[in-house]
């Protein structure tokens, strides 16, 4: 199943918390090789490891995949979120072949420019009332401790990974009105700065679609929807679901490690948006 790309995008991979799917994303980067690697935000989750400290081998297991890949020749661009801010203070500095930039610009092969941001600046909950985005955090967490325990059930039963935690938040009319808005906005300020389009994350929804004539397309996370988005070589965009592409080939040593039986975390960890 290995497939090359001329570009690939992914994003909210929260390394540094037990709602990471680092397992899923590493198989995905063995199987995937690309011209260009976007790291679009929210890559370790800061504001976790401030509270405490989690770090499993297969979060290493990512990192050293990435700068391997970066050594090996291919371009890697990681664009910080509102998770890693920390790290926007290095923003036009490159560390291990890896170009840290607060935005950055896309050429697609059929010459459309895309403005590639995380997207947490046009959020109005994390620029005016952060301690709200830290309260929905903790409610978040305790959604993804049960889609934890579910998807073990699920292992258990020989069923695939499904997201209840992404389903829940989906099906809410509050977030899929906020959804679309944000999109809309994302769209808008593409416009207003003459670009074709736009690739960004923060909300854990992968999609691609024209609006109002703006590409839009955002990478969606490996905590909830295990997604990326690719640029094929003609310049076609598209979202790729691992677990759905995998399907039955993925190692069974891998899954069954995916979703531990561990307790439902009742400390807040942060990586709703």
């Amino acid at each position: 199943m290995n497939q090359r790309y001329r570009t690939i995008w992914i994003s909210d991979v929260h390394l540094g918390t037990a709602g990471c799917q680092a397992a899923f994303l590493l198989d995905f980067l063995r199987h995937h090789e690309s011209d260009t690697l976007y790291l679009v935000g929210d890559i370790i989750d800061g504001w976790q490891l401030k509270k405490s400290w989690y770090w499993k081998q297969g979060h290493n297991d990512v990192v050293q995949k990435v700068l391997r890949k970066a050594r090996k020749g291919t371009r890697v661009i990681y664009v910080p979120g509102n998770h890693d801010e920390a790290a926007r203070q290095y923003a036009g500095l490159d560390f291990g072949g890896i170009a840290i930039r607060s935005e950055a610009e896309h050429r697609t092969a059929d010459g459309k420019r895309l403005l590639v941001i995380h997207g947490d600046e046009f959020d109005g909950v994390i620029q005016h009332a952060k301690w709200l985005a830290y309260v929905g955090d903790s409610l978040y967490t305790l959604i993804l401790g049960l889609n934890r325990h579910y998807n073990w059930l699920r292992h258990k039963l020989g069923r695939p990974y499904w997201s209840l935690s992404q389903y829940l938040k989906h099906k809410v009319k509050n977030a899929v009105n906020f959804i679309s808005d944000f999109e809309h906005i994302l769209a808008a300020e593409a416009r207003r700065r003459g670009y074709d389009g736009v690739v960004c994350g923060h909300i854990h929804k992968a999609e691609v679609k024209d609006i109002d004539g703006i590409v839009y397309g955002n990478c969606g996370d490996w905590v909830e929807s295990l997604s990326a988005l690719v640029e094929h070589h003609d310049g076609t965009l598209e979202v790729v679901h691992w677990t759905q592409q995998a399907g039955d080939s993925l190692p069974q040593s891998i899954a069954a490690n995916l979703v531990p039986p561990a307790p439902i975390p009742t400390e807040v960890e942060t990586c709703a948006s």
